[in-house]
């Protein structure tokens, strides 16, 4: 009979592997989401498993996977590369987007919120309000508000309690400079203006408006596009 504690050992060794390979996944598929490495980039295993301090091995894992997932090519001879994304694919991830947050919007508004992802995003709202009342951005402030609307978004997604639309949300997702944890409007009084949209949309999901929630959410984020897409042109000019 095999000893338990060593097939507990074995099994809890197996699942932290498990746990640090999904880890190293998402800090690698972060770096391509949000501009860390640009497209047509060349993946160094070296560089990465350095940079997250883990070995090449979850990094190698990693990098297959999210070849799988459409964010990689290979290529012999060089490895794995950022793939590169038209403007126009970019574009049209946020048109869907715009459609399907619309939805979760409406469906949080039908089915209301629950006191944690209340509490969630009143939070978001007021961390937000907190870092805009300043007049401009400090170093580092981008970062804090990435992760405020990420969590305002995520939060009313799974308010939806839709998986097929977390998943559909979640594909859009995986286009570079889509994801709603990328901030591509840099100036202070466009960031405002999209945390506004964030309170307007939480006060019609708290009427019960569905209509007017999913209205606004699809607004907010196709103006979200509309300052990508100057930013993009203003950059290439």
């Amino acid at each position: 009979m095999p000893d338990l504690t060593d097939l507990k050992t074995t099994e809890t060794a197996g699942g932290r592997a498990g746990n640090r390979a999904l880890s190293v996944m998402e800090q690698i598929r972060n770096f391509i989401l949000d501009g860390t490495v640009n497209a047509g980039e060349r993946m160094n295993e070296v560089r990465l498993s350095k940079t997250l301090d883990v070995s090449r091995t979850p990094v190698r894992a990693a990098l297959q996977a999210l070849a799988g997932e459409g964010l990689l090519d290979y290529a012999p001879n060089r490895g794995f590369i950022v793939r590169e994304f038209p403007l126009s694919v970019i574009v049209d991830a946020y048109e869907i987007r715009a459609s399907l947050e619309g939805l979760a919007a409406r469906f949080a508004a039908e089915r209301g919120l629950s006191d944690s992802e209340r509490a969630t995003i009143e939070q978001s709202l007021i961390a937000g309000d907190d870092l805009l009342s300043r007049g401009e951005f400090a170093e580092g402030d981008l970062l804090i508000y990435r992760r405020i609307n990420g969590d305002f978004h995520d939060t009313l997604l799974a308010a939806a309690r839709n998986r097929m639309l977390s998943e559909m949300i979640r594909i859009c997702h995986h286009v570079p400079m889509s994801s709603s944890r990328n901030i591509v409007a840099f100036e202070h009084r466009d960031v405002r203006r999209r945390h506004d949209d964030h309170h307007r949309i939480y006060e019609a999901i708290m009427a019960r408006e569905p209509w007017r929630a999913e209205a606004v959410m699809r607004e907010h984020v196709s103006g979200v596009r509309a300052s990508l897409v100057k930013s993009l042109t203003d950059r290439a000019q």
